[in-house]
């Protein structure tokens, strides 16, 4: 099945709250529990397409001496992200920017790790997004960057979104199976990494449905 692109950015109010509404805390937790696996303990970490900070505060939750800085472009999920910040007691560790996961403004090697749920499918050319990661992250830094994968057929996709997301509202279930259609596969994501300095990071199918971009901290 080829690639269908969704639109980047899920701006308006309504995706943001719809999205915001969904469940992702098995998801959430499960990824956080990763990154803590994976060396996780000080530092300060990136996390591209933050959304509405979920990711950011468990970990700063989990890790008490990481600074998160969580970007995106779309400015309703930053609010709705900030105010889940301030509600959690964290803006002293979290800080929140509108920033292009593709044209980051951070100087070379800034971060001790980059982390990442569910962004590349929305990006038409992940590979800015990857060329960046490799100049912003430390030598040895910690990746954990996950994401949908693409599977092979429509009927693949929407058999996924009755099995995940069966009750959710009609129009959660359609951003969830738009996903899958934008979705990458794990041969594309190799393929995009072996072109940056990340070689030595590590792809592999972290669920039924999701790809894992890996490495441990030095």
């Amino acid at each position: 099945m080829k690639r269908i692109l969704e639109p980047e950015v899920m701006d308006t109010r309504e995706e943001a709250e719809a999205y915001d509404a969904m469940d992702h805390s098995a998801v959430n937790v499960a990824f956080v529990e990763r990154v803590i696996e994976l060396g996780a303990s000080d530092g300060h970490f990136l996390d591209l397409g933050t959304g509405p900070a979920q990711i950011p505060i468990f970990l700063a939750q989990r890790c008490l001496k990481i600074r998160i800085t969580g970007i995106d472009l779309s400015v309703n999920m930053l609010a709705l992200g900030e105010r889940h910040v301030a509600e959690a007691g964290l803006t002293d560790r979290i800080a929140l920017e509108c920033v292009d996961a593709k044209d980051l403004p951070y100087p070379d090697q800034s971060f001790n790790g980059v982390i990442s749920n569910s962004i590349i499918h929305h990006l038409p050319d992940p590979m800015a997004a990857f060329q960046e990661i490799s100049r912003v992250i430390r030598p040895g830094g910690l990746i954990l960057l996950r994401d949908l994968m693409r599977p092979d057929t429509p009927e693949a996709a929407q058999d996924l979104v009755g099995r995940y997301a069966a009750d959710d509202t009609p129009y959660q279930k359609k951003l969830f199976y738009d996903s899958f259609l934008a979705a990458l596969t794990i041969p594309e994501i190799e393929a995009m990494l072996a072109q940056t300095s990340l070689t030595d990071a590590i792809v592999v199918q972290s669920s039924d449905r999701h790809w894992s971009v890996e490495r441990s901290i030095a």
